[in-house]
């Protein structure tokens, strides 16, 4: 018998490497299980036919118009999988278009992964989510403070001891906010360090980074900072 805690995603994102990186990041919290990732609209609903997964994490610019055919096809279908709609910025045509095709909830690439992950959860459990500049939550007080990873990694991307607990933090899915509270700085600071961090790693999204931290071994685990 199925664990009924287990949430199934399917991944639709033309990038392969992105698609490993979220996977990965994905697994790394409890009771999430990626089932599968595709690339274009066709390779998506044929997923989505063969596992039937619980929730559809759906790049918005998949190949020009096909995130919204992709929509279109499920909601004339049974299968009862909730979209969730990733976008690159605040784009809110694209983002009305996707919800009055069914999507059942929208995340921006720059938002924390602990937002994702709340995000995946309202919606699995058939409430919407749409992402809002405010909705970025902090860890609890009581969190462990953030590792700093690799060292020679931090050396290798030239990052400092300061730029690696950024980083640590930011992949545990910490705003700006959390992070000057618990690293005693001010918010401008911090924001500061996520600018040379975004800079020296080639990143332009919170997201991005957290992917590109695990996929480089420059945190452990997201487990170590959301347990």
């Amino acid at each position: 018998m199925e664990n009924p805690c287990v949430i199934r995603i399917l991944l639709a994102d033309r990038q392969e490497i992105f698609r490993d990186g979220l996977k990965r990041l994905l697994e790394s919290e409890p009771h999430f299980v990626v089932v599968g990732g595709a690339g274009s609209a066709r390779e998506t609903l044929q997923l989505v036919r063969d596992f039937d997964p619980d929730v559809l994490l759906l790049d918005l610019a998949l190949n020009g118009g096909d995130s919204l055919e992709i929509l279109r096809t499920l909601a004339a279908t049974p299968h009862r999988v909730r979209t969730i709609g990733l976008t690159a910025g605040v784009e809110s045509d694209l983002l009305n278009a996707a919800m009055q095709h069914g999507a059942r909830g929208s995340i921006r690439k720059e938002s924390a992964s602990a937002l994702l992950f709340q995000n995946i959860r309202t919606v699995f459990h058939d409430e919407r989510w749409i992402c809002r500049d405010e909705a970025v939550p902090a860890l609890d007080e009581a969190s462990a403070p953030a590792p700093r990873g690799n060292a020679a990694n931090a050396k290798r991307y030239r990052l400092t001891r300061r730029e690696m607990d950024i980083v640590s933090a930011v992949a545990a899915g910490e705003s700006n906010k959390g992070i000057a509270r618990k690293l005693s700085l001010s918010e401008d600071t911090v924001k500061h360090h996520v600018s040379h961090v975004f800079d020296k790693l080639g990143v332009f999204s919170r997201l991005e980074l957290a992917l590109f931290a695990f996929n480089h071994d420059l945190v452990k685990d997201v487990l170590d900072f959301l347990g």
